[in-house]
């Protein structure tokens, strides 16, 4: 079947740094620089810009999110300059989807979690034993978990704000699509749509692109963008599973939550 070249473009955008996890799937340290409210005339003092070395300490670690595996981004995250649209208003949001933090950042850092999740077995010691009807079932079982990439990148001056800022606009400027490419791979995008955030940091921003003209049928990529004073955690989730069965999913909670914490 020839796939919708919006399913290319969402398959482009994340392939590099989830491939390994959805084959294998078929600290409590506060930043030194956190604001605070401190100071004779209670105004809130410029907040620091965390290092490359304090990010590392900052993100999410093995052992941090109940119920995932958290480690690497396997083959990495693609470089920015391969991840390109027309619209160039549109960038920050196909961005997101493939890990990249959006903007200029002084420091990034990523990390992928894969949620924990046994195959199906249907009685049989493998897929080789489910009966027909049920194979199909089985193998969308069996993808069926989230696979989580967390881009942490700080900034210097007033750029957190202002790369968190060209995300929310490309999200309201981008609603009825746009083209995309990553790496030569071209597709199409037919809607961005807004979801409710997780509320935590100073400021979020929630979001699916969806690809809902071809053969396929819709298949949404889901993301997040937070900012932590000078901070920004973007969070992209994917789960083929509940793609292929049309099964709604979100940006994984518990991931958003962990990291969250960590940089409180």
């Amino acid at each position: 079947m020839k796939r919708s070249s919006g399913g290319r473009l969402c398959a482009a955008a994340v392939v590099s740094v989830l491939s390994l996890a959805l084959v294998t799937g078929c600290g409590d340290e506060k930043s030194p620089g956190a604001g605070s409210t401190a100071g004779g005339d209670g105004a809130k003092p410029a907040a620091r810009t965390p290092s490359a070395a304090e990010l590392e300490k900052l993100i999410i670690a093995k052992g941090e999110v109940p119920g995932y595996t958290v480690g690497p981004v396997k083959g990495g995250v693609p470089d920015r300059s391969k991840v390109t649209s027309a619209d160039a208003g549109c960038v920050p949001v196909l961005q997101a989807f493939a890990g990249i933090a959006p903007g200029t950042p002084a420091a990034h850092t990523s990390r992928m979690a894969t949620e924990d999740k046994k195959a199906p077995t249907d009685g049989a010691t493998s897929l080789d034993g489910l009966s027909d009807g049920r194979f199909e079932g089985a193998v969308n079982k069996s993808m069926d978990l989230d696979v989580t990439v967390v881009t942490l990148a700080s900034y210097d001056g007033d750029g957190a704000e202002r790369a968190w800022k060209s995300v929310q606009d490309a999200v309201e400027n981008c609603a009825d699509g746009f083209a995309g490419e990553q790496d030569g791979e071209k597709g199409q995008f037919t809607k961005v749509a807004e979801e409710k955030s997780a509320g935590t940091g100073d400021a979020s921003v929630a979001f699916t692109a969806t690809d809902e003209a071809g053969e396929d049928g819709a298949l949404p990529l889901h993301a997040e963008v937070v900012r932590h004073g000078n901070t920004l955690a973007t969070y992209t989730t994917v789960n083929i599973g509940a793609m292929m069965s049309k099964k709604p999913y979100t940006v994984s909670a518990a991931v958003v939550k962990a990291q969250a914490a960590k940089l409180e």
